[in-house]
């Protein structure tokens, strides 16, 4: 199964500010990298970076989150193109959500994920057959 991964558990998986989500998140993080079950895009790797280094306190330096950044490309996260941008808009139209949720939610569908984890969206919404989970009410063993 994939998980499309939403910037929020990656924020946490590296602040310790929250040690609940902390842990919770890098629980997540070593199933997704063992079962090799990841998948993300690049707007959440740009998200991620602007967090960890500007938002965060103490954030990381650019050099920690750059090489944050580039142990996801693994992941071979989805750039955005044109068909991502329709995509958005039409999830925009059909569910109402954010511009930035609508295009998180679009390119989880274009990589195939059954699974959104994100705790900025319902918990247990079905989203025509993509699930919503918000990782830190369920553990992966759980699912």
């Amino acid at each position: 199964m994939t998980w499309f991964v939403d910037t929020n558990l990656l924020v946490y998986a590296r602040d310790s500010s929250e040690p609940s989500k902390h842990g919770r998140a890098r629980d997540w993080l070593s199933f997704l990298w063992t079962t090799q079950g990841g998948r993300l895009s690049v707007q959440v790797l740009q998200e991620y970076y602007v967090t960890v280094t500007a938002k965060l306190n103490p954030g990381l330096s650019q050099k920690e989150a750059r090489d944050d950044v580039a142990l996801f490309l693994a992941w071979r996260p989805l750039g955005v193109d044109s068909a991502l941008l329709e995509a958005g808009w039409r999830e925009q139209d059909d569910f109402g959500f954010s511009w930035w949720d609508s295009l998180i939610v679009a390119a989880a569908r274009q990589q195939g994920c059954k699974a959104l984890l994100t705790e900025d969206l319902q918990h247990g919404q079905d989203l025509g057959g993509l699930l919503v989970v918000d990782p830190f009410r369920r553990e992966p063993e759980e699912l």
